[in-house]
């Protein structure tokens, strides 16, 4: 068996399958190895999958439009067949509720101007008439359930909406990833899973391969970690922890399946839902149920976790408090008697904005603070991956002088700095999964 290559990817979910496609199309021997059985099974099983154009900053704005496109033409990205079939985009629409934490929304819509992409500035009077099953009463900002204020309305209404129609969902993200692998195995990409990585290898002061932990082995002048909730711990085993101003942790997170309305055919009506005021954002999902997820209200206890192999993966009385939260907006949203979702960990970074760089180890870089906002940018991820290091295995310094890469679809330039292991805590960022 080779054990021989010119890129060791360390993780096959949706960023680390598309960084091995890209540098297979460049021409690389690559590897993909996870500890997981297969690709996408690790955190990106159970993503969300949600495709938006709404971040908090005009650069994740101008990524998720980039990455729209490639969704939206997810069979030409690929170039081949696979023989599970292809996963699909269901487009929704996208309505995201005004409110002080996000500004009312004028930067979005200012970022979304400058990109081109139509949307809607809804006041609450057109919101109601529009979504009729929704309430429009303001119940934020959100609190506890154990804060007498819970559930009650604050006075008065939302200040509105932006409501953007290109907006999602992928119906199948772990499909999505065998779909990438196939694509990545037609450039002779190759994968290894049921493989964990115990050692980064290090020769001549740069990395060299990884050790498994089987004993065996494997070699190559570049290492990327795109290891998820583990991305933290293979850092600390390049060593290179201590050139990072930016670092990454593992967040517990719950997302929550309820059955809509019995008299609504949820999946037909509603678009996805951002809404600060209540804390939740939601989708529609298969048998006209609704999946709540949180956007991270200051009042929340987030529970960090030490160790991702260890941790409880059981539902708390988060689950509850965010379906009761749903309910302040959806009229007749009963709460079920059993829970239902999704228990998993976002690879978080400090400011909720990802790190794609290289690091104080030549030779190693980093896919990596993800968290639950970067599915739906994979494809371009792997893009900015393989362009920064066949730039700097070319000589260049990135960290001297960021590379940047033009953008194919919204013809941009990105600055591959901006997501740089060394920056400044963004001050622009909503410090949650928004991003």
């Amino acid at each position: 068996m080779n054990n021989h290559y010119d890129a060791i990817i360390i993780g096959a979910g949706v960023i680390g399958v598309c960084t091995g496609f890209e540098l297979a199309k460049r021409g690389y021997r690559t590897v993909n190895v996870d500890k997981q059985p297969a690709a996408g099974s690790g955190s990106t099983c159970n993503t969300c999958a949600i495709i938006r154009l709404h971040y908090s900053t005009p650069d994740g704005c101008a990524m998720a439009r980039e990455s729209y496109f490639y969704w939206l033409d997810w069979g030409r990205y690929l170039g081949v067949p696979d023989e599970m079939g292809l996963a699909k985009y269901v487009n929704t629409g996208c309505l995201v509720f005004k409110n002080d934490r996000n500004h009312d929304l004028v930067n979005v819509m200012a970022a979304l101007d400058e990109l081109h992409v139509a949307y809607e500035d809804l006041t609450v009077e057109e919101v109601a008439a529009r979504f009729p099953w929704l309430d429009t009463r303001s119940y934020g900002p959100p609190v506890t359930l154990n804060d007498d204020r819970f559930g009650e309305p604050t006075g008065g209404q939302v200040r509105g909406g932006v409501y953007i129609p290109e907006a999602g969902y992928i119906d199948d993200p772990t499909l999505a990833c065998h779909n990438v692998q196939r694509a990545c195995e037609a450039r002779g990409g190759e994968f290894r899973f049921n493989t964990e990585v115990v050692e980064i290898l290090k020769e001549g002061g740069r990395a060299a391969g990884v050790r498994l932990a089987d004993g065996s082995s494997l070699h190559a002048p570049v290492v990327v970690n795109v290891g998820g909730p583990h991305s933290a711990i293979i850092n600390g085993m390049a060593g290179v922890l201590d050139g990072m101003n930016i670092t990454t942790r593992p967040l517990k997170q719950e997302v929550c399946y309820v059955p809509a309305p019995a008299d609504m055919d949820y999946h037909q009506i509603a678009p996805l839902l951002s809404d600060g005021d209540i804390g939740c954002y939601s989708r529609p999902t298969t048998g006209n149920h609704i999946l709540i997820g949180s956007e991270d209200p200051p009042c929340d206890v987030l529970e960090w976790v030490d160790d991702p192999d260890d941790y409880n993966t059981g539902f708390t009385h988060q689950w509850e408090t965010q379906v009761m939260r749903e309910a302040q907006r959806v009229k007749g949203l009963g709460i079920p008697g059993q829970t239902g979702g999704l228990v998993d960990l976002y690879d978080v970074s400090d400011d909720w904005i990802p790190i794609y760089d290289n690091s104080d180890l030549p030779g190693f870089y980093m896919a990596v603070g993800t968290s639950g906002n970067q599915f739906k940018n994979a494809p371009v991820a792997g893009k900015l991956m393989a362009e920064l290091i066949e730039q700097v295995e070319g000589g260049h310094d990135h960290d001297a002088e960021p590379v940047t890469m033009p953008l194919k679809y919204t013809r941009r330039t990105c600055d591959i700095g901006f997501f740089s292991r060394r920056r400044s805590l963004n001050p622009d960022s909503s410090y949650s999964v928004i991003g």
